[in-house]
């Protein structure tokens, strides 16, 4: 081989090298992805206004599809070089889809414990700055959710779930492969937390006018909870994703939307419109499909699930529930006796509890049916269908949900008492898992225990649906 060839192959193999090495140092956590933002804005033109790195983001991504361009115009590739191991990263970060073998791409982990992905995300805020002075965010529900709603809820070969599942990552400090948990739909969990994450970032940018990305970002998915838990956070953060979406959007707007999305793709594909008939069944066919997608993300509470919490296999065979039960007892764990406000810590309490179950008590799982975090989400311990281990005498007739902490002189934050209280206890009926009429009591009121606290037993006498126990 001559010098120069030899020269140039040197050079080849340090650019792959410095390529893999950028690519290979960030994880799919959004905590990596917030580091490879601020590269991205680093390397443009000081003072590049978020739109812009928005568009830079788009153009590496590849999003470019007229759907998108309808709403938010074409991108180009002019700007300064990017280093190829960013642009490889990114692409793998943002472009989202579903493997043959269940796993997902495009999606990343955040500090609280979800996953999301960054398509929906990026393209609800890029609207929101585009619209920053218009009185509404143009194509703000399209971009996010609404298309890819439509395509789930009527194109949709499995109709008892046409939205999720979630799933569970191969690691949680450097994570790289998202596995998804039960047969793909074609509106994942994480599709859906990043369109709800880009509906209300998409109009937060209205009201804070951030002057970079990166911090909008860090700001929403980094905020570290004082012990008040979520009672004193500020509002526009990812922990209260759902409680936000429920007050931006509205069920029937989001189904017009959806039929809206159908019509414009149609449109844009040169198709002939649609016939009255055919948009009634459209309609029809939405509003119907709504119900679910409702009931799984606007009145379930977000539950993070056994898996994520690095649960410990079930011992043995489990009893399956025979549903819908009639009572829910709420407990205190007393120990862990402090609050939980970070899901390290609430995941950490979990894996404590369930070695005590299993190995000083000699359970086959954890005995809870769900636990409460002071972080702002619910649990999977034995769940819906597996008969717990909880209220002695009483676990085949009701779920066993206790709140990590002790309350013997003090209640749990408003917060994790209302994600039982009004969502869990809601998303249970809506279910079919609890009776409509289903009776709520603490722990001591059936067996002989102070559980679950003295102030909190005081707490719940006012809640509805609690009932004295009969003699």
């Amino acid at each position: 081989m001559d010098k120069g060839c030899l020269k140039l192959s040197l050079v080849l193999v340090i650019i792959w090298a410095c390529a893999y090495h950028t690519e290979a140092s960030l994880s799919l956590h959004m905590d990596d992805f917030i580091r490879a933002v601020k590269q991205v804005e680093d390397e443009m033109n000081p003072g590049a206004k978020p739109v812009a790195v928005l568009k830079r983001l788009r153009w590496v991504a590849g999003l470019q599809d007229p759907f998108i361009q309808h709403f938010l115009g074409n991108v180009d590739s002019s700007g300064s070089e990017m280093d190829a191991g960013l642009l490889s990263y990114i692409r793998k970060a943002v472009q989202h889809k579903v493997t043959a073998d269940g796993r997902e791409e495009g999606v990343v982990l955040t500090s609280e414990g979800t996953t999301v992905a960054l398509r929906p995300l990026l393209l609800g805020i890029e609207a929101g700055f585009i619209s920053r002075f218009s009185e509404r965010v143009r194509g703000l529900h399209q971009l996010t959710l609404a298309k890819d709603l439509g395509l789930a809820l009527t194109h949709s070969s499995n109709l008892t779930q046409r939205v999720g599942p979630d799933g569970c990552w191969d690691s949680l400090t450097a994570p790289r492969v998202f596995t998804l948990s039960d047969t793909p739909t074609l509106l994942t969990a994480a599709h859906v937390n990043g369109g709800m994450d880009g509906v209300v970032l998409g109009m937060g940018v209205k009201i804070r006018n951030p002057l970079r990305l990166s911090s909008l970002l860090t700001e929403y998915y980094c905020h570290q909870l004082d012990n008040r838990g979520l009672d004193a956070a500020p509002r526009l953060i990812s922990r209260r994703r759902r409680d936000n979406f429920r007050e931006l959007v509205l069920p029937p707007v989001l189904t017009r939307h959806v039929v809206k999305s159908q019509e414009l793709q149609q449109r844009l594909k040169m198709q002939p419109q649609m016939e009255v008939k055919e948009k009634k069944q459209l309609m029809a066919a939405v509003k119907e499909g709504m119900k679910e997608f409702v009931h799984m993300f606007m009145d379930c509470p977000p539950i993070i699930p056994r898996c994520m919490w690095d649960a410990a296999p079930y011992r043995g065979t489990p009893t399956n529930l025979s549903l819908p039960l009639s009572f829910m007892y709420i407990h205190h764990t007393s120990t862990p006796g402090e609050p939980c406000l970070t899901f390290q810590q609430c995941s950490a309490d979990m894996r404590s509890m369930q070695r005590f179950h299993q190995e000083d008590r000699g359970w086959d799982d954890i005995g809870y049916s769900f636990v409460a975090g002071s972080d702002g989400h619910i649990y999977e311990g034995r769940g819906w269908h597996w008969q717990g281990a909880h209220t002695l005498g009483h676990n085949s007739i009701g779920y066993g949900v206790s709140f990590i902490g002790d309350y013997t002189a003090s209640v749990p934050s408003s917060h994790s008492m209302a994600l039982v209280r009004d969502r869990l206890a809601s998303c249970a009926v809506g279910g079919g898992r609890l009776k409509p009429s289903f009776i709520l009591q603490g722990h001591r009121q059936v067996v002989n225990t102070s559980c679950p606290g003295d102030a909190f037993f005081h707490e719940i006498k006012s809640w509805q649906h609690f009932g004295e126990v009969e003699n």
